[in-house]
């Protein structure tokens, strides 16, 4: 609800004169006489009759709808959709011109934002060594007990954020969606690759794409796992300080998803680092994978897990073996998660064997 006393401040202070509400309604529509065929859509718009310096005008107050299933649910959506049509409107002949963009703070108050260039978060830093830094080191040092340790309790972190669940399939399916289209997931990933690229020719990524919608339709019956997310739970968003005590950076895409996500983002970063040091899938990360995975399933009682993992290891194999993210891996390597990618396009539950033997003669670390 938008107050009156603090829209006619707020039109005060973009136009820098005196302002008088007169009159704030909803927008009528402009079909004429008759019924409307047209029952929905995405905007909300009030219609803003005023004085300003005693000069007559109106205005169309346009926000988007928070509406389900539509791709507008957090407060990000609109926020996108309200900058690019002031930035977007300007530039076409004949569109109505947008005077300014705002937003509400939680207090009521309207606040302009029409002068924004660019959009900065203030976050607080957190002292800690970087997870990938340990995984590094376990290149050419043996594990120790506290590299246990850490892996246990970033399966239980896990079990214990993904404990809160959400009843809104509509947001389980969005999320599923996004696993396929979003620009930072499975197709935006591939149309970033390099083409042509030898080691993904067009037909290979045509056929993990075919994969991935299948998926989609797969997972629309797992909506009641929808669940408390990170989003981007891998070892560059870890920080470790003395034993097992951690901060997490970065969280993305959502509060809500699927659970599996947050499991394949780190767990493939140990078969990654396997495959560095050599040959196939190499100890102690081997391990490490199995470790983490079963002590997530206990902690968590995911049962359901090894039948929706298979897509998401498949976009986060994508990004490790993108050769702009990681330049500098063995090609090896590179082929072996590519591979591992494509195999998890099988419309089947997870299959542990069959993962460790798909890594088998990979190439070893400088390989």
């Amino acid at each position: 609800m938008i107050e009156s006393r603090e829209l006619q401040a707020y039109i005060a202070r973009v136009f820098r004169r005196p302002v008088e509400l007169l009159s704030v309604r909803p927008l009528k529509d402009n079909l004429g006489e008759g019924a409307n065929p047209k029952a929905f859509g995405y905007g909300v718009p009030l219609e803003v009759e005023c004085l300003i310096g005693g000069e007559p005008r109106q205005f169309v107050l346009a926000r988007t709808r928070p509406e389900e299933g539509f791709g507008h649910e957090y407060p990000a959506d609109r926020a996108w959709a309200a900058l690019w049509g002031h930035a977007a409107f300007n530039a076409l002949p004949r569109h109505v011109r947008s005077l300014d963009v705002g937003f509400v703070r939680a207090g009521g108050e309207l606040v302009s934002a029409g002068d924004s260039a660019e959009f900065f978060q203030l976050v607080e830093k957190a002292e800690g060594t970087p997870y990938w830094l340990d995984l590094d080191r376990l290149l050419t040092e043996e594990a120790r007990s506290l590299d246990l340790g850490r892996v246990d309790a970033l399966a239980g972190y896990l079990a214990e954020i993904h404990a809160e669940k959400k009843r809104a399939p509509w947001l389980y399916q969005r999320r599923v969606r996004e696993l396929v289209g979003h620009g930072e997931c499975l197709m935006g990933i591939l149309d970033s690759y390099p083409h042509p690229y030898p080691l993904l020719p067009p037909e290979a990524c045509a056929a993990l794409e075919h994969a991935a919608v299948e998926w989609r339709w797969r997972l629309r019956g797992f909506t009641h796992r929808l669940a408390r997310v990170h989003g981007d739970f891998h070892p560059w968003n870890l920080l470790f300080r003395d034993g097992t005590d951690f901060s997490v950076l970065d969280r993305s895409r959502g509060e809500w998803g699927e659970p599996a996500d947050d499991v394949a983002a780190l767990s493939i970063n140990y078969l990654f680092f396997g495959l560095l040091k050599g040959p196939g899938l190499a100890e102690p990360f081997k391990g490490f994978f199995h470790r983490f995975l079963d002590g997530y399933r206990a902690r968590s009682g995911d049962h359901e897990l090894f039948e929706v993992l298979p897509p998401f290891y498949a976009g986060r194999a994508l990004v490790i073996a993108h050769p702009r993210w990681y330049p500098r891996i063995p090609e090896g390597v590179r082929i072996a998660l590519l591979n591992f990618a494509a195999s998890m396009g099988d419309l089947g539950p997870l299959d542990l064997s069959a993962v460790d033997r798909s890594f088998q003669g990979a190439a070893a670390r400088g390989g």
